[in-house]
């Protein structure tokens, strides 16, 4: 694929940046060397090859995933100006 001149006008009008008319060349040259390491990219064979997360191999840190009621409610409405059983209370704004 390659980007001609009225291609790069297009992509700097919907990005919504302004582009000199002697910045277009430039440009053109940018976008089509980006292109051509896409297609490069896609020729890697990456069959079998497993996903990481990273380029270090390293395992994701995991939590039990229990169901609980936190045990802390009274602690979160210490400090709010009003509460009631352990719930906000907030002025009406709705009559």
């Amino acid at each position: 694929m390659s980007v001609d001149a009225n291609t790069v006008r297009r992509i700097a009008h919907l990005a919504r940046i302004a582009v000199a008319e002697n910045e277009i060349e430039h440009l053109k040259g940018e976008l089509n060397a980006m292109l051509a390491f896409v297609e490069q990219l896609s020729s890697v064979k990456v069959e079998g090859v497993e996903p990481m997360t990273s380029v270090t191999p390293m395992t994701m840190k995991k939590r039990v995933d229990a169901v609980t009621d936190g045990g802390i409610a009274g602690d979160i409405v210490k400090n709010a100006p009003m509460s009631e059983e352990n719930f906000f209370l907030v002025p009406k704004v709705v009559e």
